[in-house]
């Protein structure tokens, strides 16, 4: 009798083993989905990551991941934006996009491949306003009705949320 409790509860422990082992292989084994590349954004103690809010397939435009992840960071007047751009991104030709409170005011900088990895963003510009979002793009030429035109087949895109000031303490003098 003590033979078959033994040898059951071993089998109960390889069994638990085994099923733990699968479990853990099938939370951690790559799915077949695009592994796509992250920017991150860190500001005033925040650090957010993000995927691609849209990529596209390179050589076919109609072959395309719509993420539409935005990451939102939180900011203030005093501290940049430290933008990091990993080298999958840095290796090509990249474009950032700073988005302002003056409608019509954005800044667009272009990087030549393997210049810039990251770069720091004030969060008040004194023409444009305060920041309101910055966008990195992979920009491509494509043909447009027989003009050569640069279209991003990549853009990951952050938010900027604007830290509430505490309201001054009342005067109990």
């Amino acid at each position: 009798m003590k033979r078959v409790m033994i040898v059951l509860i071993s089998a109960a422990v390889v069994l638990a083993s085994g099923g733990a082992g699968v479990a853990a292989w099938l939370l951690t084994r790559d799915d077949g989905g695009p592994s796509l590349p992250e920017i991150s954004a860190f500001s005033h103690g925040d650090l957010v990551r993000v995927g691609p809010y849209l990529y596209c397939n390179v050589v076919n435009l109609n072959e395309c991941f719509e993420g539409g992840a935005q990451g939102e960071l939180v900011v203030n007047h005093s501290d940049p934006v430290q933008l990091s751009v990993p080298s999958a991104i840095g290796s090509a030709p990249w474009r950032l996009i700073l988005a302002y409170e003056e409608i019509d005011k954005d800044q667009i900088f272009t990087f030549p491949p393997g210049e810039r990895l990251a770069v720091t963003i004030p969060t008040v510009d004194p023409q444009r306003g305060r920041l309101t979002g910055l966008a990195v793009q992979l920009p491509t030429l494509v043909e447009v009705d027989g003009e050569i035109r640069e279209i991003p087949h990549a853009e990951w895109s952050v938010r900027t949320v604007w830290e509430q000031r505490a309201a001054p303490a009342p005067n109990t003098d």
